[in-house]
């Protein structure tokens, strides 16, 4: 009889501790299937224990808890999350001991520490304390959510507006059924790693937005809010990093964690899945304006004239060229060209001037100053040219007259060789020359 009594004692007493709190408390028990719900898309201030049932620190503050939060009904919410249990719920928000009370304001991804009293009219004066900081905050125009989020807009600076929040409601029609190429970071708020990459995935997403135009683009989900596409992607630590492209299974980013090393990742992943840039024809002012405009740099070709090639010879060169454009796409420079004699200002603005054809200049529109091509207008020639002026070695001049010079309005090649002019023919069948003459000669 006595082995059984003590059973049943144990049993209460294992049944005693689990039941801290009971739905008749005015307790809100938070668990990770309610959390999200409760807490993180609730307007509400809310107080949270992250406790374990066999804490004796735990089992002390219980009944003051009750009390605080029977108190604060209606005005502030009061949760407790059994972290022993729900280890998971207590490491996202880096719970070490027990128990631990964090208040989930403005930002509920970035709840506070409690550091006041243990006793009821310490908890609910905390509360009051808390509540008014927030209602001051939303006075002057503070909001909360996710630290992306939080500088998305206004005159945030660093590039944080050009990291695209995502979530569970958005990221399906903004990853996957799109046409770019995404790198997406799964975050927690609490995880210093994240912390520490912020910054550089933020500068990184303007470097990238700016030198892809937006074909690759990089973007943040709050992995604690939005389980739904965290879970589909099995992620498990933070940060975490992945490469989407359009009808593609994900990929882990294995790359280092600098902005220079994920723009660098990024612009490999643009070249890979970008044509290579168009080979224009310079027609007119406003071609050459749209073209150049938003281009570091501008690489101008003037080719022979059609007459001293034909329409082969005129191709090859193109050719080459278009192979070059190809090879430095990632670099997002313009590709124009342009036949002898139809741009004597620009010829003479870069200082070719009517010979030495074919030719080629690399302009920089912003800052007005060009290079000009030195060795042979082939691939390796182009080749050594170009990788000199990205490693900054090029020698370079200021544009004739400090601006873009005058550009004329021609007919577009027709793709065809060259033909003379023909000359007007003259009838000269009622002309007697030889009476001329001779009357001339008399």
């Amino acid at each position: 009889m006595r082995p059984l009594l003590l059973g049943v004692l144990g049993c209460s007493l294992v049944l005693s501790v689990h039941a801290m709190y009971s739905a008749s408390d005015d307790v809100v028990e938070l668990t990770p299937s309610n959390f999200n719900k409760e807490v993180i898309q609730s307007d509400s201030l809310w107080l949270i224990e992250f406790y374990a049932p066999w804490c004796g620190h735990c089992q002390n503050l219980t009944p003051d808890w009750k009390k605080a939060a029977t108190a604060l009904k209606g005005i502030v919410k009061v949760g407790a999350v059994d972290a022993d249990q729900h280890k998971s719920l207590g490491g996202q928000y880096g719970v070490r001991g027990f128990p631990t009370i964090k208040i989930f304001g403005a930002n509920k991804n970035k709840p506070e520490e409690y550091q006041g009293g243990r006793s009821s009219q310490a908890i609910v004066d905390g509360a009051m304390n808390a509540l008014r900081t927030l209602v001051k905050d939303r006075m002057s125009g503070k909001s909360g959510g996710s630290s992306y989020k939080q500088s998305g807009g206004g005159s945030s600076g660093g590039g944080k507006k050009d990291v695209v929040e995502l979530t569970d409601d958005n990221f399906d029609k903004m990853v996957l059924e799109s046409d770019d190429v995404w790198l997406v970071e799964f975050f927690a708020p609490w995880c210093g790693h994240c912390k520490n990459l912020e910054p550089e995935w933020a500068a990184a997403a303007a470097a990238v937005k700016e030198q892809t135009k937006g074909k690759v683009r990089l973007g943040a989900v709050d992995a604690t809010v939005h389980q739904g596409v965290s879970g589909r992607y099995g992620i498990r630590g933070f940060p975490t990093i992945k490469i989407f492209r359009k009808g593609e299974e994900p990929e882990d980013y294995q790359g280092g964690r600098s902005r220079g090393d994920i723009i660098e990742r990024a612009m490999d992943l643009f070249s890979e899945n970008a044509p290579p840039p168009e080979l224009v024809e310079i027609l007119s002012e406003a071609v050459m304006k749209k073209t150049c405009e938003d281009s570091q740099l501008c690489i101008i070709a003037v080719l022979p004239h059609i007459l001293d090639t034909g329409a082969s010879g005129r191709n090859g060169y193109l050719e080459v060229m278009l192979k070059m454009a190809d090879k430095y796409k990632k670099k997002m420079w313009s590709w124009l060209w342009t036949e002898a004699g139809a741009q004597m200002e620009l010829e003479s603005s870069l200082g070719i001037g009517g010979f030495g054809y074919p030719a080629m200049a690399a302009i920089n529109t912003r800052k007005m100053k060009f290079a000009l091509l030195r060795g042979s207008f082939s691939e390796t020639g182009i080749h050594e040219f170009l990788r000199e002026l990205s490693v900054g070695r090029g020698s370079t001049a200021t544009l004739g007259g400090g601006s873009m010079p005058k550009i004329h309005t021609v007919e577009a090649w027709d793709g065809k060789d060259g033909q003379l002019p023909v000359e007007e023919e003259y009838d000269l069948s009622d002309v007697d020359l030889d009476d001329d003459f001779e009357k001339d000669e008399l």
